[in-house]
C-alpha cells in the first residue's frame, strides 16, 4: 500500500469567500484583480469622495482585509464604491494587539490594505510599526499613493516647495509648545502643521509670538463643502482667530521659512521678539525663546533682555 504525501495545510481564511471583489464606478460593477500577497498602504479621500484613485479601489476590492483607524469611516468610504471587503480595526489603542494578527493572515497569504481615516497612512497614524515588522518578517510592502493634506495645503499655500518640515501636531501644553515652536523657527523649509479648530486661536498666538511676523497660510476642511484658505502673516493670523473666526473642522497651518538674510536678526527684531516674550514668560525662558527663534547668541539676547526689562544681573529670573 502506498501512502499519500503530506498535504500542506490550508492557509486560515478569515473573510467571506463568496464576497464579490468588485467595487462601482458610475453605478456599474468593477471586477478588482487579484493582488499578490503583502501588505497594501492605501491612500483615502481627506474629504472629497472623489479623490480617491482606481487603483485604490482595485486594492481595497481585492484584499482580504482591510485595516483601518475608525471602521465606521472606513465603511462610508466602502459603501460608498459598493466594496465588500472585512474591516478590522488598527489604531494607536490596540496596535500592539492587532499587529501579530495581521501579519500572521500575511504570512499565510493574504492580502492585507492598511488605510487612515483620511489621507496617506503613516502620515500622523499608528501604523509606522506595523510597516517596520512587515519589512522585518520579509514580507513585500507596496505603496498605494494618493490624497494628502498636507501636500494639498503646502501646494495652495503660495509658500516656497523646494523644502517643507512636517510637523504635525504641536505639544498641548503651553511650555513644551512653546519650546517645540523655537526649535521651528531655526528650521530652513517651510513649516507644515496639524491643528484642531478649539486650539487654533492659542497656537497661532504662539507661533507670531515666537516666530515674529512669518508669511503663513491656513487650509481649512480641505477638498470639503466648505474649503477656506487664509493667507497672511501670523500676526494676522492669530488676531482673526482671536475674534472668531471659524474653528469647526480640519486645519493644516503652512509656515514661510525664515528668510535667507534675516536667518540672524538684526537688534532691532530682537528687541521686537523679546518685549512680546516678557510679556508672557520670565526673563530665562524668554532669552531661551528669541535666541532659538533668531540665531543670535544667547549672552547677546540676555543683555538686551536685562536692558528692555529694567536691569538686574541674574539669569534665573
Amino acid at each position: 500500500m502506498t501512502s499519500m504525501p503530506d498535504q500542506p495545510a490550508k492557509p486560515p481564511f478569515h473573510g467571506r469567500q463568496d464576497r464579490p471583489k468588485a467595487y462601482m464606478v458610475s453605478g456599474r460593477p468593477v471586477e478588482a484583480p487579484p493582488l499578490a500577497q503583502g501588505l497594501y498602504l492605501v491612500a483615502t479621500p481627506i474629504g472629497n469622495l472623489r479623490d480617491i484613485t482606481l487603483r485604490a479601489l482595485e486594492t481595497l476590492a481585492a484584499a482580504d482585509v482591510i485595516a483601518c483607524e475608525d471602521t465606521r469611516v472606513t465603511r462610508k468610504l466602502l459603501d460608498h464604491y459598493g466594496i465588500a471587503t472585512p474591516l478590522t480595526p488598527y489604531h494607536e489603542h490596540n496596535a500592539a494587539a492587532a499587529r501579530p494578527k495581521l501579519l500572521e493572515r500575511i504570512a499565510a497569504g493574504e492580502t492585507v490594505a492598511l488605510v487612515s481615516d483620511a489621507g496617506t497612512p503613516l502620515v500622523s497614524d499608528p501604523g509606522f510599526k506595523l510597516v517596520r515588522a512587515a519589512h522585518e518578517a520579509g514580507h513585500a510592502v507596496i505603496a498605494v499613493p494618493g490624497a494628502s493634506a498636507a501636500l494639498a495645503a503646502l501646494t495652495v499655500s503660495g509658500l516656497p516647495t523646494d523644502r517643507f518640515f512636517f510637523e504635525g501636531f504641536l505639544p498641548a501644553k503651553d511650555g513644551a509648545r512653546r519650546a517645540r515652536i523655537a526649535e521651528l523657527g531655526r528650521v530652513p523649509a517651510t513649516l507644515i502643521l496639524y491643528e484642531s479648530g478649539p486650539r487654533m486661536a492659542r497656537t497661532l498666538a504662539a507661533l507670531a509670538q515666537t516666530l515674529g511676523p512669518r508669511e503663513a497660510a491656513i487650509g481649512r476642511e480641505l477638498t470639503k463643502l466648505h474649503e477656506e484658505v487664509r493667507r497672511a502673516d501670523l500676526a494676522a493670523l492669530a488676531r482673526a482667530y482671536e475674534a472668531g473666526a471659524e474653528t469647526r473642522g480640519e486645519f493644516v497651518i503652512v509656515i514661510a521659512p525664515p528668510d535667507a538674510e534675516a536667518a540672524v536678526a538684526d537688534a532691532a527684531d530682537v528687541d521686537v521678539l523679546l518685549r512680546q516674550a516678557l510679556q508672557r514668560v520670565s526673563v530665562k525662558d524668554a532669552v531661551s525663546d528669541v535666541a532659538a527663534a533668531t540665531g543670535r547668541p544667547r549672552r547677546e539676547v540676555y543683555r538686551r533682555a536685562l536692558a528692555l526689562a529694567g536691569g538686574g544681573d541674574d539669569e534665573t529670573r
